[in-house]
């Protein structure tokens, strides 16, 4: 009766991930579509979805005169755990985490058992990918993980200069 108050009591504590990863994979469905015309002006980056590779973690975007910045919470992630690519068509795609729990990769040995896992598997993993805007350098692309903290920066191209012609107007 106990392993099965233990199984049952584990369950429950990986239901915040489980919802996590739903939720993850609702928003991605609909990020298009009739809820992306909806987005209130927001819509120059625009998701293409997080899902596929344990689900998407939340990501601030934050526009300003020179650049664009994404920033996502990536707790217990190191450096070497995080990529971040850009794909063809402008496509921003940040990936991390292993699933694994660092514990059972450092403590497993001979005359170690673990009596209970109750925290869930971190770092979680997460894939994010987002469409870049036309004015994005693409060349421009800067990482910067601190405190558990990604931020990818990514430079805007400086506006194409307005050229104003001159029409002569003819008399009839």
């Amino acid at each position: 009766m106990t392993e099965l108050f233990d199984t049952a009591v584990t369950s429950l504590l990986h239901l915040p991930e489980v919802l996590d990863r739903l939720a993850a994979a609702d928003g991605d469905r609909c990020s298009g579509g009739h809820h992306a015309a909806h987005q209130h002006g927001h819509a120059r980056v625009h998701g293409l979805g997080g899902g596929g590779y344990g689900g998407g973690a939340p990501v601030d975007i934050v526009e300003t005169p020179g650049d664009y910045a994404f920033v996502v919470d990536v707790p217990g992630l190191s450096k070497s755990d995080i990529q971040v690519t850009l794909e063809e068509d402008r496509v921003l795609v940040m990936k991390g985490g292993s699933g694994k729990r660092k514990r059972e990769e450092e403590e497993e040995g001979e005359g170690c058992r673990y009596i209970r896992l109750e925290r869930g598997a971190a770092p979680r993993s997460f894939a994010r990918k987002f469409r870049l805007p036309e004015d994005a350098d693409t060349g421009g692309v800067a990482a910067r993980c601190e405190n558990g903290v990604l931020t990818v920066t990514v430079k805007k191209l400086p506006p194409p200069e307005k050229k104003t012609k001159s029409v002569q107007v003819t008399i009839a």
